[in-house]
């Protein structure tokens, strides 16, 4: 693993908001460390347009991120993962496949923001306060020795951070 880093896959049911931006984050601020993926048990085939709005107003490529299954993280060829992370209380809930690499999971539930309604305005408010929340879990988990964590400890540590301001 030296030199790509650990892999961390954000799960949701959807896979069109909170894991999307969860992989952004993870990506962006855990370059060099942490490879980041996201997927959902049952993906609606295309990120939320309030997602796509606010990775491109934070910079990113917004085409690079699309909705997907994860059953491609179980398949031959599919790399291994080290820490699996929920983000909605569906996915936390769901038998989960045996991903490649075992990995350790935690929970760090949040509010969907694809459920606020009153318009594009509204949206957005929504899904950056999710960014915002998503970014504070990020820089926790990336303030941990990640590297030289057991299972256990890595867990817990995972967990706590998962209840965090935010916690649904």
């Amino acid at each position: 693993m030296a030199g790509e880093g650990l892999a961390v896959l954000v799960l949701c049911t959807g896979n069109s908001a909170r894991s999307i931006l969860g992989e952004a984050l993870i990506g962006r601020r855990g370059e060099g460390r942490l490879r980041a993926f996201s997927a959902g048990s049952r993906p609606k085939g295309a990120p939320h347009p309030a997602a796509l709005r606010l990775l491109a107003a934070e910079g990113f490529d917004a085409a690079a991120f699309r909705s997907k299954s994860w059953d491609e993280f179980v398949a031959p060829g599919a790399p291994r993962i080290d820490i699996a992370i929920t983000v909605c209380g569906n996915a936390a809930g769901e038998a989960c496949p045996l991903f490649i690499g075992a990995p350790v999971r935690a929970h760090w539930g949040l509010a969907d923001p694809a459920d606020v309604e009153g318009g594009e305005a509204a949206e957005d408010a929504a899904f950056a306060e999710t960014w915002r929340l998503l970014d504070m879990r990020v820089r926790a988990l990336l303030a941990l020795p990640l590297e030289t964590m057991d299972a256990v400890a890595l867990r817990g540590a995972l967990n706590d951070i998962g209840r965090m301001e935010g916690a649904a």
